[in-house]
């Protein structure tokens, strides 16, 4: 394709607008209704008493814009988790503070009945009934662009607590399990190092299945530069193998029950998309001179496609959104967008672009129009041509 799709906003002007993260789509069951959080901030970090509103784009009825909920826990990077719960219904999950603590909210969108759990929630199951977060509180002072203000860390100035780590959610029930601890991850496989850093753990992902999940084990010298392990645990935390450990891993996503795309370095080869097989040592290089560098990556709900962006060139700025086809090795760029540079660090606008349901359409957030807005493109003459 010689011209770039269009991509079209579906916020409504006059405040902001995001999602958040990349491996959650928006869109519901029935393709018609987009998840989105509305705020009047654009260029500082979100305080308690920046509450965001929390609406429906209806794609059927000219985008029209209704708001369902309000929450004070949420950042730029990660949104407040929402996404939709699988099953009967049109019911969303969703982070909040309550006054006193962060908790999650199911909510009923047809009926308007609500539930609190008095945990936040990070990744849903398939199935729907069970979910594994974290201690979101930790990021204040170990990642803080992923962290919700006003619950500061009980554990802070540990650097690996026995007692905080992953936690498996009853979504039914509200009950809460530590799973997989930040002190048994700082004793798995130890090196240099590791006893004086601090520890967190970040971006947990079920596989497709929902038997297992990845997530990311990282640990950092006050004032210096993080290290990351990949790992992958059953759902119940058993089981956790080590995915990749040389140093650094980044954006990554499951392409089934066993195989995983990441970004990430291995001292042999270097820094490449890399397909990791679960629990073996198998890999390969992804995308070679094709995929440029570190990017949101996603696939399509046929496995066939994935979709990334980039992050901008210090000489160029603007992110390029763009799909790619494994089998074909090429890249189609279907967005390019420029990047204010004043949003930058903990306030930054990344696009995580993310699939609808049927693969048709992408939507990202971007700040290319001088406010933060939600644009979709649909692609659907790039997948099925």
């Amino acid at each position: 394709m010689s011209e770039l799709p269009e991509a079209r906003r579906i916020t409504p002007k006059g405040k902001n607008h995001l999602f958040g993260y990349y491996e959650k789509t928006p869109w519901d069951a029935s393709g018609r209704y987009v998840l989105a959080l509305e705020t009047e901030l654009y260029d500082r970090i979100p305080t308690v008493d920046d509450p965001a509103v929390i609406g429906l784009v209806d794609r059927h009825d000219d985008d029209a814009w209704t708001p369902i909920a309000k929450t004070r826990a949420w950042n730029w990077q990660q949104g407040c988790m929402a996404q939709w719960l699988p099953g009967d219904g049109r019911r969303v999950i969703y982070n909040d503070f309550d006054g006193e603590r962060l908790v999650s909210v199911i909510l009923d969108v047809d009926s308007g009945e609500s539930k609190t759990l008095p945990r936040p929630v990070y990744a849903i199951a398939p199935c729907g009934a069970t979910a594994v977060t974290l201690n979101f509180s930790r990021f204040l002072w170990t990642r803080p662009v992923c962290g919700y203000a006003g619950v500061p860390d009980p554990w802070q100035g540990q650097a690996h607590p026995s007692d905080d780590g992953i936690y498996r959610v009853d979504l039914a029930a509200g009950t809460s399990d530590l799973i997989v601890s930040l002190g048994q991850m700082a004793e798995f496989r130890p090196r240099e190092g590791m006893g004086d850093a601090n520890h967190w753990f970040n971006h947990l992902m079920f596989n497709t299945d929902g038997s297992r999940f990845m997530f990311f084990h990282r640990w950092a010298i006050p004032g210096e530069r993080w290290t990351t392990r990949l790992y992958t645990a059953n759902a119940d935390g058993s089981d956790i193998h080590l995915v990749a450990d040389d140093d650094m891993t980044s954006h990554c996503d499951w392409r089934d029950e066993r195989h995983i795309l990441a970004w990430a370095r291995q001292h042999d080869i270097g820094a490449r998309f890399y397909l990791f097989t679960d629990r073996s040592d198998e890999r390969s290089v992804v995308g070679e001179g094709v995929l440029p560098r570190d990017g949101h990556c996603t696939f399509s709900p046929d496995r066939r496609w994935v979709l990334a962006d980039c992050y901008p060139n210090r000489s160029e700025p603007y992110r390029v959104v763009y799909l790619y086809d494994p089998a074909g090795n090429r890249r189609v760029d279907i967005a390019r967008v420029y990047s204010p540079p004043e949003l930058k660090s903990e306030i930054r606008c990344d696009l995580h672009p993310r699939w609808n349901r049927d693969g048709t359409e992408v939507c990202f957030d971007s700040a290319h129009e001088g406010d933060r807005q939600m644009y979709v493109v649909d692609v659907s003459r790039v997948v099925v041509g």
